[in-house]
């Protein structure tokens, strides 16, 4: 099958488990509402790893355009437009979204975040200054990833920030022996990923030529594992 076969597959599972297995599950997690200890730990992981990734950004935003690919229940986009950016926020989900919608709204920024459901591949999005894809890659396949991101660069003036899943001993034992949810609402699998090959393969990418990796970070907590990294065009 071709990468842009196996990119359509896994979105087509990853946009039934969203919208309509766990999106409950995941406005809890994003919440503040009352966790278990192993969702509390993904719950803190998830906010260090959103402060690594802005903190890759600049902190003054306004003029710029961001795409928040796989936009969840929209703390990240929220977060961008505090910063002063216009942000179109995108996800698979559209019960995620209209969720997010909301509380734009309650946060005040409404009015500075386009929302939409559908492929965060499309043209029809435009073109932007920076794209972050935070937790939207975890479930693809390294070559998807990089043709994924490559995809993205042809519209992206300045830089790309996005996680990974990295491939830990940890992370290999945690999935052989649980997962994040139980069975009735478990997510489809995360794809643990070697950093510096993958790191190798978008250097050599020729979607990316001018393009280099400078920023990482790497957050471990509970069963929170990921790994941020900064593409920027040279």
């Amino acid at each position: 099958m071709s990468a842009i076969g196996t990119y359509e597959v896994r979105r087509g599972e990853i946009e039934t488990y969203f919208d309509r297995t766990a999106a409950d599950t995941w406005k809890k997690l994003t919440s503040d509402a009352p966790l278990g200890r192993i969702r509390a730990s993904v719950r803190a992981g998830r906010d260090a790893m959103r402060a690594s990734l802005l903190a890759m950004l600049p902190d003054d935003l306004a003029g710029r355009r961001i795409l928040d690919a796989g936009c969840g229940t929209g703390a990240m986009a929220i977060a961008l437009a505090e910063r002063g950016a216009e942000v179109v926020a995108i996800d698979l989900s559209p019960t995620l979204v209209s969720h997010a919608r909301e509380l734009a709204v309650v946060a005040g920024q409404g009015a500075a975040i386009r929302f939409e459901s559908g492929d965060m591949l499309s043209p029809a999005l435009g073109r932007f200054d920076h794209v972050v894809l935070m937790d939207s890659l975890i479930h693809y396949e390294p070559g998807d990833a990089a043709a994924t991101l490559a995809g993205l660069a042809e519209r992206t003036g300045r830089s790309i920030v996005f996680t990974l899943a990295p491939k830990t001993p940890m992370l290999a034992a945690m999935h052989r022996v649980g997962r994040l949810f139980p069975r009735s609402d478990r997510a489809p699998s995360i794809v643990p990923v070697a950093i510096d090959r993958f790191s190798r393969t978008l250097t050599t990418s020729q979607g990316l030529t001018g393009w280099r990796v400078e920023r990482q970070k790497r957050v471990m907590s509970g069963f929170y594992k990921s790994h941020g990294m900064e593409l920027v065009r040279a």
